[in-house]
């Protein structure tokens, strides 16, 4: 009974943070940046990054899923950052979201810029 409780708890949690990112995938993202590396590495270095308790506290949780598309998605509890890291004729194209423009976003990008 715990199991399905906890499951059904994860799937609500995962459907909230889905209908934030589809209403920010809706405007223009926060930062938009380019990278050689291959898709999957940029978004397991963005998890790791965005993990790291010395930068981010209790608050170091980021999760990686496949993305709405194509490629993948980095993001955090309730979807307050997330990155689309997708492949182009370019290379690796990332989309940074943010819901608020405060230190932790920039902490954040920050972070991401090092997976680049």
């Amino acid at each position: 009974m715990r199991i399905l409780m906890v499951a059904l708890a994860a799937t609500l949690l995962a459907g909230c943070a889905g209908s934030a990112m589809n209403d920010a995938r809706t405007k223009t993202p926060y930062k938009t940046l380019t990278s050689d590396k291959p898709e999957k590495v940029v978004a397991q270095c963005v998890q790791f990054a965005w993990q790291d308790e010395a930068v981010f506290g209790v608050d170091a949780g980021a999760y990686l899923q496949p993305g709405k598309k194509s490629g993948s998605t980095v993001y955090t509890r309730s979807a307050e950052s997330f990155v689309d890291v997708t492949t182009d004729a370019s290379g690796t194209a990332l989309s940074y979201y943010a819901q608020h423009d405060d230190f932790v976003a920039k902490r954040r990008l920050a972070a991401l810029a090092t997976c680049l």
